[in-house]
């Protein structure tokens, strides 16, 4: 049953937000415990499973040494709207230090409380202390200032993952249409994948605002070639072959569909929130610097987790084939196209859009509903994954240079 007032216009919706200190609004308000190292994993992991609420979850690097990257994400998600507080937690000779993620965290406005394994007394001692803090911060966050918020203030991502013959046809189709409904109403809408525009170079490039922007995208693009070529991946899998599709550029046309029609503001790098509303390519391919430093779109929730990094408050997941995984930090909504995957996987499946392919209704009105969905879950409605527990991440080693095209050295 739908929170919001189902006879209002799209503009008029509103629900309450929770007020940040840099201004930006939320939609949930939880408390992220995070690991800076594999070895303070299980730690990290009880105090969460002992904490036994859905506002309290779970991030973390399991990597020893430096990475820029990983670094960037982790403070991208302290910075994240949707997060109040947090716990940072170390074993005690790591090169990524939990005090310092405390440190931008209590500079952003944020409760944080910062811990090292070896100076708490070892694995139970930490387990209860961290838990007692994550319980203190849960109670004061219910004093967190609320402000009302509307479409226009979301920063949607969405991203495809088990792709089938129905995903370009309804389910990015349908994204595709509330894209340019979200753009019209001032709101913001991240998609990523470059990978999976294999073919469409002058199609993509075109849709750049600016001159500048379409140098972006031409940049990005031939990047993104160079890098498949050197690993010989190209997005393409069996499980796209076993669902109806048949060649990379196919795979590709109805991956773009998801952007919608408007043009594209610019192109943003992972942990790069977008400067201004509107439509924006996340470009997730390691740079050439150290292209085979990383695999992009390893699995779908690293493509996820990058959309979040850019501030994204709710991501799509579109499947044909389906899937169960869900995300930290922020509600991932799955939406599929094939009417048999959304009736066999009814508890994880989210939004049904097989209604285009039936003749039922059609885009637009599918992009309406699922519009009126997103309200309902920005306003508290818990998403099938939350309401699952799937709060999935995945942060790699990988490089990426946070300019387009990365600045090179001067000899």
């Amino acid at each position: 049953m739908s929170r919001i007032d189902t006879t209002k216009k799209l503009e008029e919706l509103s629900w309450l937000g929770y007020q940040r200190k840099d201004g930006r609004l939320g939609i949930r308000n939880r408390v992220l415990v995070i690991y800076t190292v594999k070895c303070a994993e299980f730690v990290a992991q009880k105090i969460v499973e002992r904490a036994n609420h859905l506002d309290v979850e779970l991030i973390g690097f399991p990597g020893c040494t430096d990475n820029q990257y990983a670094v960037n994400m982790l403070i991208s998600m302290i910075r994240h709207p949707n997060i109040g507080a947090v716990l940072a937690i170390g074993l005690g000779c790591e090169y990524i230090q939990p005090e310092w993620l405390a440190d931008i965290a209590t500079k952003e406005g944020k409760l944080s409380h910062w811990m090292f394994i070896q100076q708490e007394g070892g694995t139970r001692s930490t387990i209860e202390k961290g838990l007692a803090w994550v319980e203190w911060a849960r109670k004061q966050l219910q004093d967190t200032p609320r402000a009302e918020m509307h479409l226009r203030d979301l920063v949607i991502g969405a991203e495809c993952g088990g792709s089938d013959y129905t995903s370009g046809l309804a389910g990015n189709a349908v994204v595709g249409r509330f894209y340019d409904k979200l753009v019209d109403l001032g709101g913001t809408a991240i998609f990523e994948e470059i990978v999976e525009a294999i073919g469409l170079r002058d199609m993509l490039v075109s849709r750049g605002v600016s001159e500048e922007v379409r140098q972006q995208l031409a940049y990005t693009y031939d990047k993104m070639l160079d890098y498949c070529k050197s690993v010989r991946q190209y997005s393409i899998s069996p499980g796209n072959f076993a669902g109806g599709l048949t060649t990379i550029e196919e795979k590709s046309m109805g991956a773009l569909v998801k952007s919608g029609s408007r043009p594209i503001q610019g192109v943003t790098k992972v942990a790069v929130p977008p400067t201004r509303p509107g439509l924006w390519l996340l470009d997730s391919t390691p740079d050439s610097y150290w292209m085979q430093f990383g695999i992009t779109n390893p699995n779908d929730n690293e493509g996820l987790m990058d959309l979040i990094s850019c501030g994204a408050h709710i991501v799509f997941l579109v499947t044909g084939r389906g899937s169960v995984v869900g995300s930290a930090v922020s509600p991932c909504i799955k939406i599929t196209g094939n009417h048999a995957t959304f009736e066999r996987m009814s508890e994880d499946m989210e939004f049904d859009a097989s209604p285009i392919l039936a003749g039922v209704k059609s885009r637009d009105g599918m992009a309406e509903e699922l519009a009126r969905h997103v309200v309902d879950i920005a306003a508290g409605e818990l998403s099938k994954s939350e309401a699952m527990g799937h709060k999935e991440f995945y942060i790699p080693y990988k490089y990426q240079d946070k300019n387009i095209p990365p600045k090179v050295c001067e000899q």
